[in-house]
């Protein structure tokens, strides 16, 4: 065999790197908001800190991209102490037990032009469920005055915060109940491009 057929062998037996980007969340500059009805009439938003979130996106063949993010379940933030004190306890999120939030895709699937559904499992007080983000990422990455290079992106699923065991509430006179059950999720992510993937793809 000639030094052409080796070098054609020894491509096929290798692993292509050059269509995968390897990110990490930029802290600084990303949030993890929920909403949900409050007494009927109106919404409550409120924020975890991200402790971490990364991705590891194929461009080529985006079913072996990867999305994982964990969340700081006691630093929620409503704007209430009082509130997120009682969201704290173990009426809802019982941080002390359950101090984070997780997230690991099982699947992502393109499905526009900078768009994409990534299904994956979500553990939240202890219970883990599946659940479906609907993505939408730029589609270019842009670089820093500091040479990072970066990309956005917006995640949203809507879910039932009872699938997750948290059940508490109380009536209303009126009817109805004091907080709703489905709860909007948003996350804003500013990614920074791995440097290693970044000299990889040159």
């Amino acid at each position: 065999m000639n030094l052409k057929s080796l070098l054609a062998v020894a491509a096929l037996s290798v692993p292509s790197l050059a269509s995968a980007a390897g990110y990490e969340v930029d802290t600084a500059h990303s949030s993890a908001g929920f909403t949900v009805k409050h007494m009927m009439v109106s919404n409550v938003k409120g924020e975890f800190a991200i402790r971490s979130a990364t991705l590891t996106l194929d461009e080529k063949d985006p079913k072996k991209s990867v999305v994982e993010a964990t969340l700081d379940a006691a630093s929620v933030d409503t704007g209430n102490e009082k509130r997120d004190a009682h969201l704290k306890s173990a009426d809802f999120f019982d941080t002390a037990k359950f101090p984070t939030i997780a997230f690991k895709s099982t699947e992502v699937k393109k499905v526009g032009k900078g768009k994409f559904q990534v299904k994956g499992d979500l553990t939240m007080h202890g219970v883990t469920k599946a659940v479906v983000l609907a993505v939408e990422s730029a589609d270019t990455e842009v670089k820093d005055p500091w040479g990072n290079t970066k990309r956005g992106a917006v995640a949203t699923t809507t879910i039932n915060r009872k699938d997750f065991g948290l059940t508490y509430n109380a009536a209303l006179e009126s009817g109805g109940v004091v907080v709703g059950e489905d709860v909007r999720v948003t996350l804003e992510l500013e990614l920074n491009r791995k440097p290693e993937q970044s000299a990889s793809a040159k």
